[in-house]
Formats: C-alpha cells, sequence, structure tokens
C-alpha cells in the first residue's frame, strides 16, 4: 500500500504558504509507516517545534490501474473519508530554502491519520464539504468544487507515473488555514457534517 498526496490543490492554501498556484498536479509520496494506526494518537516528533494539521479528503483506491484516462477514473476509487496530512513545517521550509527534497517534513513516521470510510455519493451530487476542528474551533473547512483538480484528473495524473493498486490511499489536498499542532489537543475531522476521524496529539 502506498499513499499519493497532492499539494497545493486549493489556490487560497497555495497563496497562505506564499506558493505559486500549480497548472498542473503537485504529487508527493507518503510510506505505508506514516499512516497511524486506528485508535493510536499523533505523537509529535521531536525534530521540528512547528507541526502543522493539514485536513485533506482521502479516496480509496479499488483496482489496479495504470495510465488511466480521466472519463473512466471515477471506476478505480470507491471509498472516501477524511484524513490529516501532518507536516514538519520548519524543517520543511529549511530543506526547500536549500533546494533540498522535503521528504522528511511530509513522510514521516505518523505523519498521516485517516478517518472511518464512507461510500461515495452518487454522480452528480452536491460539493462534499470538510472540516477540521481543534479543541471545539473549526479551523480549517474547503469543499470538493474548491479543489484546482477534481478527483478524476488526479487519478489519470497520479496513473501516469506510478500503477495504482486496491488498498492505495490519495490524499487530494489541503484548503487554507492549515497551523501548529500541540500535545494535549485533539482534532476532529468531518465530511458533510459527519465526525469520521478524533485523534488525539501526545
Amino acid at each position: 500500500m502506498k499513499i499519493l498526496c497532492i499539494g497545493r490543490n486549493y489556490a487560497e492554501h497555495a497563496s497562505e504558504l506564499g506558493n505559486a498556484v500549480p497548472l498542473e498536479p503537485v504529487v508527493f509520496l507518503k510510506p505505508e509507516t506514516a499512516l497511524i494506526p486506528s485508535r493510536m494518537p499523533f505523537f509529535v516528533p521531536d525534530f521540528d517545534s512547528e507541526i502543522h494539521h493539514e485536513i485533506e479528503l482521502v479516496l480509496r483506491i479499488c483496482r489496479l490501474g495504470k495510465n488511466i484516462e480521466e472519463r473512466f477514473a471515477h471506476r478505480y476509487y470507491d471509498a472516501i473519508t477524511v484524513g490529516l496530512d501532518f507536516t514538519a513545517r520548519g524543517l520543511q521550509n529549511e530543506l526547500k530554502s536549500k533546494g533540498l527534497p522535503w521528504e522528511k517534513a511530509k513522510a514521516f513516521d505518523g505523519s498521516a491519520a485517516i478517518g472511518r470510510w464512507i461510500p461515495l455519493p452518487t454522480q452528480g451530487s452536491e460539493p462534499l464539504h470538510f472540516a477540521l476542528d481543534l479543541d471545539g474551533r473549526v479551523v480549517q473547512q474547503g469543499q470538493s468544487d474548491q479543489m484546482l483538480f477534481g478527483f478524476d484528473r488526479l487519478i489519470a495524473e497520479v496513473s501516469r507515473y506510478f500503477t495504482l493498486k486496491q488498498g492505495d490511499l490519495l490524499f487530494t489536498g489541503t484548503p487554507s488555514g492549515v497551523g501548529p499542532v500541540r500535545k494535549g489537543q485533539q482534532l476532529n475531522g468531518f465530511l458533510n457534517g459527519i465526525c469520521l476521524l478524533t485523534l488525539n496529539i501526545r
């Protein structure tokens, strides 16, 4: 199982970090060891004092595919949830300033969490609304129709470079409002008003 992630897929998030709005999807990977086991907390790592939360819509890949045409992409994912992509922001900024890869800041052990899976809404339904609550306060929210690149475009794009396999995960990008987490806090992720993910910070 691999975790495929999309960066800068919401214009406001790109702007809040001072990044250019991309003309094509920005793709990076997390290893399987990045995924937090069910019912386990997120442990703040000791290599950065600025760990940021990023709430995202996550798709579950349901079949083998390579070079998938966008018009057929909907056949390759069968469920959706919300997920958290944790970023060691201080380390990421340091690595970027040196022109170095920033996997250490995005793909470290325990840097991803996913909620409970639910069936995908039917074609043509209303945009999906998702949000992140930190200790009872909404800190991030977005809608699927605000993405620069939609689900099917993302599937087509990533499958040009990586063979998709059943059980792979696709994190589709975060809206604006990212910010730091601290020990003792609790994060709750919502999709269309339903809490699918609860995560304690330790």
